[in-house]
């Protein structure tokens, strides 16, 4: 039995990982794993012996390989229902080229920052592409490696997904409820738009704490006591300026078209605070001032969501592939959060779609794009207690 096969069976939870890549983030996906779900089987693959030893010691893998050991072969063709790429993207193609040659058909995703190459290559070297679902958790540690890894990393992180129009339906219910189990919340991106959006708030803010960083210390030996007041709220707003040069130097090329883009409107953003100073303009660099804090003050609070006030959306559906990309999609753009995800399945052609929603997000924004989109839609009030039948 394939590893496809083995999905579409009577259970419909992944059971057999393979998780290539035991640094801070596969590693730390693997300890959350194992806190949530310690039934699921994970084969951990990594390059340095030391830190296949350290995973098993900790009970985070049930076993381990380097990638050109035949026991990591023998666990994707043994029914292996999800591979994770743990790995730089400079590599993930390397993987590609294994699972391709292997035949491997379940599920394939990945954590890397950028999207654009890895979607490239998935298309051109996997014969299975549908089956690849881009992936990318948006949390991270100063501490690198396996050292820095914990199974709360991921709490209350958003874990982006990418499915498409290819994408399987069964593909991201799956996926949602694995990145759910480890304490994060799923965002539905259209993979076309997700370099961009992560250059913004995530690959320009590096590069800008950098630059900070950079700024004190040029003044630090001029100022002696200007490292010890950079220990207070400068130290945490640059905190992830300590993360490792050659990781973000390799994120920065990666995706090299959104962050130049990003870091020149950004030196316009600047500039502007700049002109306002040179001209004496006090009423403009009060609306600069403003403008920033009402929009820092709208952002969402840490994710508290209420457990007793969850909503289903049915969603009587045509099955085809796309049609769950496309809701939850439209779900991730109005800001509704996906408590979890279910196709009920009525004939071989049609199935109802059931979102569990949390109290978040414009719910009549979701209901109109929906509508226009072509979608029926029903809502109703579900207490916790329901969900646990739902789910």
């Amino acid at each position: 039995m394939t590893g496809s096969q083995n999905q579409q069976g009577s259970h419909r939870g992944i059971r057999r990982i393979a998780l290539v890549g035991l640094g801070l983030v596969g590693a730390s996906f693997a300890a959350a794993l194992r806190a949530a779900q310690s039934d699921i089987e994970v084969f951990g693959v990594d390059v340095d012996a030391h830190t296949r030893t350290s995973a098993q010691e900790r009970g985070w893998t049930n076993g381990a390989a380097a990638p050109d050991d035949p026991a990591f072969e023998r666990f994707v063709r043994d029914e292996c229902d999800l591979v994770v790429l743990a790995v730089p993207v400079g590599v993930v193609e390397d993987y590609f080229k294994l699972l391709a040659a292997w035949d491997y058909r379940g599920i394939v995703t990945d954590t890397a920052s950028t999207k654009a190459g890895i979607a490239r290559s998935a298309a051109a070297l996997l014969p299975y592409p549908q089956n690849y679902v881009p992936g990318h958790p948006m949390a991270g540690s100063e501490v690198n490696g396996i050292d820095g890894a914990r199974a709360d990393l991921f709490q209350g992180a958003h874990w982006i997904l990418c499915p498409d129009a290819a994408t399987p339906a069964e593909h991201f219910p799956r996926l949602h409820e694995l990145v759910t189990s480890l304490g994060a919340r799923v965002i539905a991106l259209p993979r076309e738009d997700h370099d961009q959006a992560v250059a913004v708030v995530s690959h320009v803010p590096h590069i800008m704490a950098s630059s900070l960083v950079q700024l004190a210390c040029r003044h630090a030996d001029d100022q002696q006591a200007l490292m010890r007041l950079a220990a207070g709220g400068f130290k945490d707003s640059t905190r992830i300026a300590a993360g490792s040069p050659e990781l973000w130097c390799g994120i920065a090329f990666d995706n090299a078209d959104a962050l130049a883009a990003g870091l020149c409107e950004m030196q316009g953003i600047i500039a502007s605070f700049e002109d306002a100073l040179a001209a004496g303009d006090r009423p403009r660099m009060t609306a600069l001032l403003a403008e920033s804090a009402e929009a820092r003050r709208a952002l969402p609070a840490a994710w508290v969501p209420s457990t007793e006030k969850l909503l289903e959306v049915r969603i009587p559906m045509e099955d085809r592939t796309g049609v769950v990309a496309e809701v939850t999609t439209i779900a991730s753009s109005v800001g509704c959060n996906i408590q979890s995800i279910e196709i009920d399945h009525i004939t071989a052609d049609s199935a109802v779609l059931s979102l569990v929603l949390t109290d978040e997000g414009d719910v009549g924004q979701l209901s109109s794009q929906l509508i226009n989109a072509g979608f029926s839609v029903s809502f109703s009030p579900l207490s916790a207690k329901e969900h646990t039948h739902v789910a």
